[in-house]
């Protein structure tokens, strides 16, 4: 065993205990934030995944069900990588299953105009949000890491990626965006 795989080993579990320690607090703020500043009539959501294509569409269809005849405005999503192209059919097949249709979905780039008419900008990774900070000049307050909502702790704040991965994946992952998702339904119709 090499000592960067012992360092690992003692590294990654202290990592994850640290993120869930500081869950709740992250929680307790993202809600206050959501419940603060945004409403139905805030302007835009963007969804925003690595591709665009597993959890971000998932994510804007089933926010866009959750708020049903609510919407006066849209929800979206883009991603930082690979235009043009569909959900892989785990995806359409468990988001199906779930009652959320992304079968014609076809992923987007993020633009600059999209993020500018977004009032709310949802990303899958911490890494994602200093991203779009650095790149694009998003302010923080936009911002929100989905994980942060989860009601159930986690040890990790960002939402797994289910690409190439089986079902059993895709369906926990799914269930963690909806578990999210049903915080910012709540927050984006008590204004």
């Amino acid at each position: 065993m090499t000592v960067r795989s012992r360092v690992r080993q003692v590294v990654v579990p202290l990592r994850r205990a640290f993120w869930r320690l500081l869950h709740p607090f992250r929680r307790r703020s993202a809600v206050q934030r959501l419940h603060g500043r945004m409403s139905i009539r805030s302007g835009p959501v963007l969804i925003v995944c690595h591709g665009n294509i597993c959890r971000s569409p998932y994510g804007a269809a089933a926010l866009r069900a959750m708020l049903g005849g609510q919407v006066e405005h849209v929800v979206q999503s883009a991603g930082f990588i690979g235009p043009g192209r569909s959900s892989p059919a785990m995806a359409r097949a468990t988001a199906a299953a779930r009652g959320v249709d992304i079968e014609n979905h076809r992923s987007r780039l993020i633009t600059p105009e999209l993020l500018a008419e977004a009032a709310l900008i949802v990303v899958m990774s911490p890494a994602q949000a200093r991203l779009l900070r650095r790149t694009h000049g998003v302010s923080k307050e936009r911002l929100l890491v989905l994980g942060d909502l989860d009601p159930l702790t986690s040890d990790t704040r960002g939402i797994r990626d289910p690409f190439g991965q089986p079902r059993e994946v895709f369906d926990a992952v799914f269930g963690r965006i909806d578990r999210c998702l049903t915080v910012v339904a709540r927050a984006l119709t008590s204004g």
